[in-house]
């Protein structure tokens, strides 16, 4: 028998976000140990697998949370969940860069890849500005947006260039600092074992994290706060829990460009996730249903893409309240820009 969330009390939410919180923070830092195996099997760059991989699979309870949004005719809460989420993934960096709390990460950060990644997601997340902006045109018969069906596709292809720009060197950092990566446990699985134990862990998180956001959403919707603050901050907090335990254990573990490739790929899956919002949605593109709010949304997570991006670029070993100024500034923007939301909803 299904059982309601909504219908619950505030006390049983709560309860029910705590257990499904400690199996998403478990299973987020399993997955980080079996994705570094995987990689370091398939000779895959830390950058593109923990884009590729992490982000892929810390995106699920995104989509289980769209979805099921756009399905009861609600595309508006689906797109404020995305595109708060993706500041707030943003901001994981920064708090992130607190716990390590030795030198700045963007410091640490000396490979190419991240910085494609970045560049690709700004240029992306730009054009769902733009597509609010300037509103999105029904495609005959398959129903979607030209420009979610367009975002898509360019989703797809910022996926190849991220693989392709992994193993170039006609971009190199002076003066690398010496890393050295925690000591790695001996894993004796097989290919088999580790795929198995790698879905059970997406599984985990999919489940936890759409109970997370489900009772994130409906003890929004008793406390009576308008939908477009439940969609951006709590809903939003809500699903990013397993890429803050991914973050944290990929840090742990000295994995830098796992940990920013991990936030930069679910970023950029989480466009994509706005193509499948409008495939469910049958009341006409999902993007026109969005307006200032939501443009605003989109235009803050690329800005706090940006700094981190300069950052990566500089790369001074600037500290401030334990992390890079970078960071620093992402917090201060983040803010900022919640209370500017605020007042819009």
């Amino acid at each position: 028998m299904a059982i309601d969330l909504a219908e619950q009390s505030i006390a049983a939410l709560f309860m029910a976000m705590g257990v499904a919180g400690a199996l998403v923070w478990y299973a987020g830092t399993r997955l980080v140990g079996l994705v570094d195996e995987i990689a370091e099997r398939l000779k895959l760059g830390q950058a593109f697998a923990g884009m590729l991989l992490l982000g892929g699979i810390t995106s699920l309870p995104e989509l289980a949370t769209a979805s099921s949004a756009s399905i009861a005719g609600n595309p508006l809460l689906s797109i404020n969940d995305l595109l708060g989420t993706s500041s707030i993934n943003i901001l994981l960096l920064a708090i992130g860069d607190t716990i390590y709390g030795k030198e700045s990460l963007t410091h640490q950060t000396y490979r190419p890849a991240p910085l494609m990644q970045g560049v690709l997601g700004m240029i992306l997340m730009a054009a769902v500005a733009i597509a609010i902006a300037v509103g999105d045109t029904a495609v005959p018969i398959l129903g979607t947006g030209v420009f979610s069906l367009v975002l898509a596709l360019g989703c797809w292809q910022a996926l190849r260039i991220s693989n392709r720009f992994e193993g170039r060197s006609n971009w190199e950092a002076v003066n690398p600092p010496k890393i050295e990566p925690a000591e790695r446990a001996v894993r004796n699985d097989s290919n088999l074992q580790l795929g198995a134990l790698t879905l059970l862990a997406g599984a985990a998180i999919l489940f936890g994290g759409a109970i997370l956001a489900l009772s994130g959403d409906a003890i929004a919707e008793k406390s009576g706060l308008g939908s477009s603050i439940v969609g951006f901050v709590l809903v939003g907090f809500c699903t990013s829990l397993p890429e803050l335990s991914t973050v944290i254990a990929a840090l742990k573990r000295r994995r830098y460009q796992l940990a920013i490739g991990d936030i930069f790929g679910t970023n950029l899956f989480n466009i994509q996730i706005i193509f499948i919002v409008d495939l469910f949605f049958r009341g006409g593109p999902a993007l026109n249903t969005a307006g200032d709010f939501e443009m605003t949304a989109a235009c803050l997570s690329v800005v706090m893409t940006g700094i981190f991006v300069a950052g990566m670029l500089e790369r001074r070993d600037r500290t401030i309240w334990r992390m890079g100024t970078d960071s620093a500034l992402v917090l201060i923007v983040f803010a900022v820009g919640l209370v500017g939301l605020t007042t819009m909803a």
